[in-house]
């Protein structure tokens, strides 16, 4: 990965290539497990995922609602550390469903469904604003609730009662080096294995259209 590359180019035979210089302290290795396009996950979706997944604290009884780039990938990580996985989808998407049991959730439902057991932290990937009074109300007192979108519809008022406890509704914005390195060490160590659609680029607003309409199943990839 590298957030911050210097190009250079040059031609040559009267084509164009590239010459990449990326500065260390921006790159982070992959490995060589993979083909690019089942390893560009793990950086965006891997990586905030991550970050969500260690807000959410020492959480045994996790929710993850939205179980698509991120979430898919956080579910085998959190079955690695032995969490109980509760995978929260559209209402109907059995595909998603079917993808959640595959990883090791311990229990799979609708969005709108109450897990069999009070959660210990919830983390919302759906940009629905709605999920987060849905989740309070399946968290336990002194649990987390952690919104790991970067943009959600507006959250609709809730009764105070279901905040109250010292339950916690916390956003994810950044992330540092330190999760880059502990994250990708982990999904090493998990065994981590993305599930991709790819696209064309030529074809990203198709890709955007089936993510709006949840029409995907794990991560969406461009491919130039």
């Amino acid at each position: 990965m590298c957030d911050h590359p210097q190009f250079t180019g040059y031609t040559r035979d009267g084509g164009f290539a590239t010459h990449l210089v990326a500065d260390h302290r921006y790159c982070f290795p992959l490995g060589e497990d993979g083909s690019d396009a089942e390893l560009a996950p793990l950086l965006c979706a891997g990586l905030i995922g991550w970050r969500s997944l260690v807000m959410a604290g020492e959480a045994k009884n996790l929710g993850i609602y939205g179980f698509g780039a991120a979430g898919h990938i956080v579910a085998q990580v959190a079955h690695f550390q032995g969490r109980d996985v509760h995978a929260f989808t559209r209402k109907g998407d059995t595909e998603a469903q079917t993808l959640a049991r595959s990883l090791g959730a311990r229990w799979v439902g609708a969005s709108e469904d109450s897990p069999p057991v009070t959660l210990d932290a919830a983390i919302i990937y759906a940009p629905v604003g709605a999920l987060v009074p849905q989740a309070l109300r399946a968290v336990r007192k002194g649990g987390r609730v952690v919104c790991a979108g970067i943009h959600m519809s507006d959250i609709p008022s809730f009764p105070y009662n279901i905040l109250w406890g010292e339950r916690q509704v916390v956003s994810v914005a950044n992330l540092t080096r330190k999760d880059g390195t502990d994250f990708l060490r982990v999904a090493r160590e998990a065994g981590v294995r993305t599930h991709t659609t790819i696209f064309p680029l030529q074809e990203a607003n198709k890709a955007l259209s089936r993510l709006r309409d949840g029409r995907l199943t794990g991560a969406a990839v461009l491919q130039p």
